[in-house]
């Protein structure tokens, strides 16, 4: 026996029943829409999200721990690499035993106590060994998919491309990042998702180099939107001046940044371009051999101000394994800053950011 619905159904005619369908599907989609939006939720407008190091996991502390330990609510998980030269498939530091979810459960504790993370892809060991995925998967589509398969995986709102070494320099590299990136802005747009696409780029105190220009210049050209860009303000290597101060080489790094985003985004504001700037310290020691370029806690208070001031999207450090005083004197350690510090100084220093 036909229900009321169907009687009316059977009753109406083909243009009332197409509008009938048209509805169902208008409604459906903007489910879909609503439950993309409730499960995705964005980077506040200012946040401190230090650099974990997935390649020291299981001998660390847990995201969840490390972020209850230090303060840090947000994390940049580094690094998702290519399992090959040409693969298109991701692991964390390309390690099969370290698959996409292999952090699935203490990011979910992270978030239950307000946290969040960021996923980053590439940095230094993964642009000069080839596994940087844009370099290694030749495949627009297949690496737009991948990207894809990270915030659905994850859940992730913001994805960090850091790019230096051999990619920043990649031209190909380059360009199939950026396509893929706009599809990939295309396919959450259409999913209700807030995405962001941050680059973590090298600079100096005069700004980026050429090629890290010509990283945005392509994202522009390509149609990729590019929400932060993350300076690196470390590894100056500036020979001959003795004691830099740090402090102020940050400073003068994201004013001279500011500038050259100005030219390559000529439609953004002063304070818009402000408001896509971000940066990353390496606390203590850096990697410059001559131990002159040392960053102190007084430094991170300085461009935490600075930051604060000009309304920047983001502060980080690399990296928060290394923001203890365990190893005073020493240079290019994981775990420790060279410095004399008490754990969690600089976390705790840069935190207040967050808002």
């Amino acid at each position: 026996m036909l229900g009321i619905a169907a009687l009316l159904w059977a009753a109406a005619g083909p243009a009332d029943q197409a509008s009938a369908v048209a509805a169902e599907q208008a409604a459906a989609a903007r489910a879909v829409g609503q439950a993309a939006a409730a499960t995705y939720r964005p980077l506040p407008a200012r946040a401190y999200a230090p650099y974990y190091e997935t390649f020291l996991a299981p001998g660390t502390p847990g995201i969840a721990a490390t972020a209850q330990a230090s303060g840090a609510r947000y994390l940049t998980l580094a690094f998702l690499q290519s399992s090959g030269k040409n693969s298109c498939a991701l692991d964390w530091n390309g390690d099969s035993s370290q698959p996409l979810d292999y952090y699935a459960a203490d990011i979910a504790s992270l978030r239950a106590a307000g946290g969040d993370v960021i996923p980053s892809f590439g940095g230094y060991a993964a642009d000069q060994g080839g596994t940087e995925i844009a370099d290694s998967c030749k495949n627009v589509s297949q690496l737009a998919a991948a990207y894809e398969s990270v915030i659905t995986t994850l859940g992730v709102t913001r994805l960090d491309m850091d790019v230096e070494a051999r990619s920043v320099h990649h031209t190909a590299g380059i360009n199939r990042r950026n396509k893929a990136i706009a599809l990939t802005q295309a396919w959450a747009a259409g999913r209700g998702i807030p995405l962001q696409i941050q680059y973590t780029l090298p600079v100096g105190q005069h700004g980026l180099a050429p090629a890290g220009e010509a990283v945005l210049r392509s994202a522009d050209a390509k149609g990729a939107t590019v929400d932060s860009v993350n300076i690196m303000v470390f590894d100056y290597y500036i020979a001959g001046e003795g004691t830099v101060n740090m402090g102020q080489a940050a400073e003068n790094a994201a004013t001279s940044t500011h500038a050259q985003l100005a030219g390559i985004f000529p439609g953004l504001s002063s304070a818009q371009i402000w408001g896509m700037e971000a940066m990353t310290l390496m606390p203590g020691i850096d990697d410059y051999p001559k131990k002159s370029e040392v960053t102190s806690l007084s430094d991170a208070q300085a461009m935490q101000r600075f930051a604060r001031a000009k309304r920047m999207n983001l502060l980080s450090i690399w990296a928060i394994q290394r923001d203890n005083g365990g190893c005073p004197g020493t240079r290019r350690s994981n775990i420790c800053s060279g410095v004399s510090q008490g754990t969690s100084d600089f976390s705790h220093a840069l935190e207040p950011f967050t808002g």
